[in-house]
């Protein structure tokens, strides 16, 4: 630990500096670039190696650090993307910050215990999600655990996150005039609407943690004219992906239904990356609370509820994963705000990003120092 610690009071200085330099140049998903550049050279002046443009995304990244000793691979996650606007109002600077200083830590101390420190870059959590595209690539095929620490108002342990599918449907009809010869007319509006209403009567039949809400982005040019063209949008959630998919099915049968019921015809396609469910592995995330009360952060408070959709939960379904958060000592301050943005260059900022980065590197080296724990973790992997 005590090694751990000194390394971190070493840099911290350039660490605060990369991070306050983040939320002055905040950059939007996929253009990150600034940033990118400032983490990726930090981590090369601790000897790791860099590879950027990993699953064909060109702010993404992974730096590595082989001791050449076998033990497993320990990947820290890093975030960076800003929202249009309030700048980082997610604190993906912190993320990107702790990430990195994390796995610097930890590189310290594997050249004699083995195993391989992985620092992935991974872009656009707010638009694009970068981590699904990442998942498919096959980056985490061969890394034993992931771990990414969120700043928020609160410190929360590790949680979950709804499952998601974002799906369109195209509804095509015939046009008339809608006083003069609408027995002519295919109206692709209504089948829009009967897609609503076929939608409503179905939630009193789903189980409660599904959360179906939608748009109509096209449904129509003049009130004389039959629409033949209806487009609505969906987001489509649940607890978990297996159910998720079984709930899809029931939504995506009512528009045919409605297309059927007026005469139209509906395309059905995902405008959005999916994601899946966020699986918290409770042994990795009772070792990172254990490590994160030894730094001195003790007021932690368990896994909160989530109705959002994260893409970190596709990585949790491919590797033991956790997500957890780590407050800011202001318990009212909402995410995705110029507020909680200003609260991440902070003194208290700069504290957390210190003890979170020592409470990640700590729990690399108990993973890779204590097999038995690795194996605990593995083995609840599997059965999930």
């Amino acid at each position: 630990m005590e090694r751990i610690l000194n390394t971190l009071e070493s840099i911290k200085e350039e660490a605060w500096e990369i991070n306050d330099f983040m939320y002055r140049n905040p950059e939007l998903g996929d253009q990150e670039y600034q940033a990118v550049e400032k983490l990726t050279a930090f981590l090369s002046k601790h000897h790791f190696k860099i590879e950027m443009g990993i699953a064909d995304k060109p702010t993404a990244f992974m730096a590595i650090y082989n001791s050449n000793i076998p033990g497993p691979k320990i990947a820290y996650l890093c975030e960076y993307d800003a929202l249009p606007e309030i700048g980082h109002g997610c604190g993906h600077n912190m993320i990107g910050t702790m990430s990195a200083l994390a796995g610097i830590a930890l590189s310290k101390i594997v050249g004699e215990i083995g195993g391989t420190v992985i620092v992935l870059g991974t872009p656009a959590e707010e638009t694009d999600g970068g981590k699904v595209y990442m998942v498919e690539k096959g980056i985490f095929g061969d890394i034993d655990i992931a771990m990414i620490l969120h700043p928020l108002g609160e410190t929360f342990e590790s949680g979950g996150s709804l499952a998601l599918d974002a799906i369109q449907f195209d509804f095509r009809g015939k046009t008339s005039h809608a006083a003069a010869q609408p027995e002519a007319g295919i109206n692709a509006l209504d089948a829009a609407i009967q897609t609503f209403n076929g939608i409503n009567a179905l939630r009193q039949h789903i189980q409660s943690d599904v959360r179906i809400h939608g748009i109509i982005k096209e449904g129509g040019v003049a009130a004389n004219v039959v629409p033949d063209k209806a487009v609505a949008q969906f987001y489509v959630r649940a607890k978990e992906r297996t159910y998720l998919d079984t709930v899809v099915d029931k939504v995506r049968n009512i528009a045919k239904g409605a297309a059927l019921m007026t005469g139209a015809t509906v395309n059905i396609s995902n405008y959005q990356i999916s994601y899946d469910n966020m699986i918290t592995n409770q042994v990795l995330s009772k070792a990172f609370i254990n490590n994160l009360k030894k730094v001195g952060v003790t007021e932690i408070n368990p896994a909160r509820a989530s109705f959002g959709s994260i893409d970190m939960g596709n990585v949790s379904h491919v590797v033991p994963s956790i997500h957890p958060y780590i407050g800011l000592n202001h318990p009212n301050v909402n995410a995705h705000t110029k507020k909680m943005a200003d609260l991440t260059v902070s003194e208290i900022a700069h504290e957390r990003i210190i003890q979170g980065a020592a409470a990640l590197a700590l729990t690399g080296y108990e993973i890779i120092n204590d097999n038995g724990l690795l194996m605990k973790i593995q083995k609840e992997f599997s059965e999930d």
